[in-house]
């Protein structure tokens, strides 16, 4: 294989149980496997989660959901930014429970469903008062099931926005329960506000995503995070071809590299294309051996990628490096990964072209 990832299904179900134990008897999980399950293949990172316990699940988009149920998911599956009119009628075929952004489609709703407050990310979700909202709902034919917002600022202790917008959601809920409305699931909290016991923002029900796959955001402000998870998948790629050059060679489109001394460098099976951030030329490492990095050197290309393989006289054509992971004493997460190139650990993981294969383990 020329590139591909290796996926612990066990370090999925620990950090589905550790998320589990952190909330205790508080509220239930909701574990989010949007975006192909962030990169790690939702469907089989959905049968473990449903194995290991979990009630509901949580994606993007219809076609997510009914991909989910065609396969055989039973848990209940959240649909969370999709209720377009073409996707209304799956809804119902599949089971799928929809999130109403908008005050004007509580009308079109056919299934019990959940609200969205926007209490100040200032995306989606409803900005009516609680009158207005409870005036709408009663007048809907479906169920008002659950209450949902989201934060902007969850792991940022220094600002004032969570606390603020905790506030309003609070409002919008007792607002809807003076009514005569009382959702089922009450729910606010993502992995941030799980790992750093900000209590007030779980409701009843959680909705973990990085911390599954094993990240958690450094927050600003706070201690450590009462919760510990770890990655779930490495990624490796295959070494094409091995040369010799000398100081003073360039290396990589535009030249940007100079070899400084005669240099060995290995080619790797894997570029932009597959996910690699174009912008870690001259700045990322990859693992070449336990306990030895080594710098991409020259620009990442669209489906290759160089390195100094100099300290690692043993590598070969046929050998493989690591991208992510850990092998020895060395590690690198997509944390890491996404600091050098000046983004996201989500976006790293998510965007792990599917051209790169998935291998599951346990």
């Amino acid at each position: 294989m020329r590139s591909w990832l290796e996926v612990s299904l066990g370090r999925i179900r620990e950090n589905f149980g550790a998320v589990r134990n952190a909330v205790g008897d508080a509220a239930d999980v909701m574990a989010v496997v949007k975006a192909d399950a962030y990169g790690h293949g939702a469907l089989q990172v959905a049968r473990v989660l449903e194995d290991a316990g979990a009630g509901w699940l949580a994606v993007s988009n219809v076609e997510e959901g009914v991909t989910l149920r065609l396969a055989g998911v039973k848990a209940r599956i959240l649909v969370m930014a999709d209720f377009l009119p073409e996707g209304r009628a799956a809804l119902k075929e599949f089971g799928l429970t929809p999130v109403i952004h908008s005050l004007a489609d509580v009308a079109a709703v056919e299934v019990p469903y959940h609200l969205k407050i926007d209490s100040g990310m200032g995306r989606l979700g409803t900005r009516a008062t609680p009158e207005k909202i409870a005036e709408v709902v009663a007048a809907g034919g479906a169920r008002l099931e659950g209450l949902m917002t989201h934060f902007a600022s969850s792991a940022n202790f220094e600002s004032r926005q969570t606390e603020e917008q905790i506030a309003v959601f609070d409002s919008v809920l007792q607002g809807l329960r003076a009514a005569g409305h009382d959702p089922r699931y009450i729910h606010s909290a993502s992995s941030n506000s799980v790992a750093y016991q900000r209590r007030a923002a779980w409701g009843n029900l959680v909705r973990p995503g990085h911390a599954i796959y094993g990240y958690i955001s450094v927050a600003r402000g706070a201690g450590r995070p009462k919760l510990v998870v770890r990655p779930a998948l490495s990624w490796k790629a295959t070494v094409l071809a091995m040369n010799d050059v000398e100081a003073g060679a360039r290396i990589g489109y535009g030249g940007i590299y100079t070899a400084e001394r005669p240099m060995r460098i290995a080619v790797l099976a894997a570029g932009y294309a597959d996910g690699i951030p174009h912008r870690l030329g001259n700045r990322g490492q990859v693992i070449v051996g336990p306990g030895i990095l080594a710098p991409i050197v020259g620009a990442v290309s669209m489906d290759l990628t160089t390195i100094d393989a100099t300290a690692c006289p043993q590598l070969k054509v046929g050998d493989s490096v690591m991208l992510l992971g850990e092998q020895g004493s060395v590690s690198i997460n997509a944390q890491q990964m996404a600091r050098v190139a000046g983004t996201i650990s989500y976006s790293v993981l998510c965007g792990i072209n599917p051209r790169v294969k998935r291998v599951y383990v346990d």
